[in-house]
């Protein structure tokens, strides 16, 4: 075979091998390039059980062995589809180790970013900084990371740190399942809001301010962290880094689990106290 026929012939193939999901089931969205596909399967996360087991027995969940705080307050944001009451754990650990508490109040995580944070975060972050006389930090698990990082990139002067939790802030990339079922919730929000979101909202090709803010480069005025795991069988592990090794921090666990996992939680309480010159 010429030469240039086996050149056309591997154009074809590159070309077809880069439509629809991958084989292990990871949707890009839009479609992105790396050197090696994600290996971890959804059923990984079935192991959330054990994690929030270890979590309550390791010093740390008492508040030994870490820094504590001095009545900062924080505020915490779910994943998607996801409420506030499953982060009960975090919120009363942060209690037991000196900082105050916030729920972020946006109910189920299953609307329209931008419209959750004008609506619910906004009113919280401003409660917060009214009780305490003093900057917030800003906690956010999965999709509430991405939330987290678009606030701070909207209100550098009221936000001292902000630490998101296996959150894909750098683009979209999740399995097949997790698509279609973040599909389905695009759908219903463009039906219920109308005219009052744009027709690419849940994309990151939406022009509104949630994602305008997200591209915003996270001041110095604020402490920023990354906390991924490699075993993150919900998204793609290499979208939750900032590329910097002094603010990204690998754990080991899983997506859903990261809410629970110790080492997730002493990472926190370091980076908090750190950030104690920033309030």
């Amino acid at each position: 075979m010429r030469t240039k026929d086996k050149t056309k012939l591997r154009a074809q193939k590159q070309k077809k091998m880069s439509k629809g999901p991958s084989r292990n089931g990871f949707h890009k969205h839009p479609p992105q390039q790396h050197d090696s596909a994600p290996e971890t399967s959804l059923w990984t996360e079935a192991l959330i059980a054990a994690e929030v087991l270890l979590l309550h027995a390791m010093p740390v969940y008492y508040g030994f062995g870490i820094p504590h705080g001095e009545g900062a307050g924080v505020v915490i944001i779910p994943g998607f589809l996801a409420t506030d009451l499953y982060l009960n754990e975090l919120h009363n650990w942060l209690g037991r180790i000196g900082y105050r508490p916030y729920f972020s109040g946006i109910g189920i995580n299953a609307d329209c970013p931008n419209l959750l944070i004008q609506r619910h975060l906004n009113e919280t972050i401003e409660k917060a900084r009214t009780e305490t006389g003093r900057k917030i930090h800003l906690i956010g698990h999965s999709l509430g990371g991405v939330i987290a990082r678009s606030v701070a990139g909207q209100r550098p002067k009221d936000v001292a740190s902000v630490i998101t939790l296996a959150s894909p802030f750098r683009g979209t990339v999740m399995s097949k399942a997790v698509f279609h079922v973040a599909e389905a919730v695009r759908m219903q929000i463009l039906k219920e809001n109308g005219p009052g979101v744009l027709p690419k909202c849940y994309t990151g090709r939406c022009t509104c301010n949630f994602v305008d803010s997200l591209k915003r480069e996270v001041p110095d005025s604020m402490v920023q962290t990354a906390i991924y795991t490699r075993h993150d069988g919900i998204v793609d592990w290499r979208y939750c880094l900032t590329k910097n090794p002094e603010v990204d921090f690998e754990v080991p666990g899983t997506h859903i689990g990261m809410a629970f996992n110790p080492l997730a939680y002493t990472i926190v309480a370091d980076r908090l106290a750190k950030a104690r010159s920033f309030e």
